[in-house]
């Protein structure tokens, strides 16, 4: 049967175009990518074993979103040692889909935005560079909503466990590591995570001893090994740390080793947290799915943003796991607060310079602030490390 020109049909693209239901829409999109740079070299397992150059700087992209309506929403993304460019470049590229969309459609737009780059996949650098974007979405919705992040999602808690791990790297001598373990504490900060994993574990041994003495049995001490064991090493250390009651081992193994750190959390009492490095929803459920660790360890930015790290965190949760998030407390402590079971939230100090907020730690927690999103704002300085910048749309 043909149609006739005359004939009352209506053809209905795949995605469709914001509607009647539309209360606002997306009018500029501005990028920027900002160079971090740390007082010291940086240098953990994967420095030792020849695998990395030291950590000297961290390239993030910033995606600021504003709409017709006036509203405001900044997220970010980021990249250490390799990749910065590349994020920026990515989101340049994808940026102009956003103009003229509600931003409400968080769901449909992150979808949007990875067909915009199918042919780049659905990890690595294609999502961490949506990362930014649906981040500030996120931030946006919860401010027009007067609302901190953690409450809009639907916050269990107002603060979340913190522990510090910027104090404890193999590149730092341990008369420092033990004055930082002080000054972490007289922070308000909680527990202390210390990273291992060098050549000679004897070494590592003898750090947590030392760390364990000076902190005492009553504190939370965790440790990193950054996938710098195999899975003998991994299986010999693990039964020695056990007497010094660490919170976790993390990445004691190939972050892609599921059967290996399902083996080692069903070999050992100390629980295994992993999963900093994966850069999808898939491969976080693998790892869940095969009863690798205790401590779920998503990165929203890694991920792709808030959005894929809600689906990371019903998973986890569906199997009854602590989360343990990794770095940007700024983000993740939100996302703890709003997760059902047991969760920390890392601290680190160093991206404290380009906001010009601070968070609040008190009695071993981090505060949720009572500010709408994430309650952040960039700084001067922030400005002053700006490498590149565009915006997409117009600005109001």
């Amino acid at each position: 049967m043909s149609i006739a020109p005359s004939d009352s049909v209506e053809f209905k693209p795949w995605a469709p175009a914001p509607g009647e239901a539309t209360t606002d829409r997306i009018a500029s999109v501005r990028l920027s990518l900002v160079h971090l740079p740390l007082h010291a070299p940086i240098s953990d397992a994967k420095v030792l074993t020849g695998r990395q150059k030291p950590l000297t700087e961290i390239a993030f992209l910033f995606a600021e979103v504003t709409t017709e309506g006036g509203h405001h929403g900044l997220g970010f993304s980021y990249s250490k040692r390799a990749g910065g460019p590349a994020l920026y470049a990515h989101a340049k590229e994808i940026a102009p889909e956003l103009i003229g969309e509600d931003p409400s459609d968080i769901g449909r737009l992150w979808n949007k935005l990875v067909w915009a780059g199918a042919s780049m996949g659905r990890s690595g650098v294609a999502v961490q560079g949506i990362a930014a974007f649906d981040i500030a979405l996120w931030d946006l919705k919860a401010r027009r909503a007067g609302l901190p992040l953690a409450k809009l999602l639907g916050a269990h808690r107002d603060s979340v466990d913190i522990y510090n791990t910027s104090g404890g790297y193999l590149s730092t001598p341990l008369e420092q590591v033990l004055d930082n373990v002080d000054l972490a504490r007289s922070r308000g900060i909680g527990g202390i995570k210390l990273k291992v994993g060098s050549p000679d574990p004897s070494v590592d041994l003898k750090r947590v001893e030392a760390v364990r003495a000076h902190l005492g049995d009553g504190v939370p001490l965790m440790v990193d090994a950054n996938q710098q064991w195999d899975r003998i090493t991994a299986t010999r250390v693990g039964r020695v740390l056990e007497e010094f009651r660490l919170t976790w081992i993390e990445e004691p193994l190939d972050a892609y080793d599921a059967d290996g750190h399902a083996s080692l959390a069903a070999t050992l009492d100390t629980p295994i947290a992993t999963g900093e490095m994966l850069t999808s929803v898939g491969e976080h459920a693998t790892l869940i799915e095969a009863g690798a660790s205790d401590f779920v360890q998503p990165d929203a930015p890694r991920v792709g943003g808030i959005t894929p790290f809600l689906r990371i965190a019903a998973l986890a949760d569906h199997k009854g796991l602590a989360l343990a998030p990794h770095f940007v407390m700024e983000i993740h402590g939100h996302l703890s607060a709003a997760y059902p079971g047991t969760a920390w939230v890392e601290h680190f100090e160093w991206l404290e310079p380009m906001f010009n907020e601070r968070l609040d730690v008190r009695d071993g927690r981090l505060i949720i602030p009572n500010r709408g999103g994430l309650g952040l704002s960039l700084s001067e300085q922030a400005a002053a490390w700006t490498r590149e910048s565009q915006t997409f749309g117009s600005r109001s």
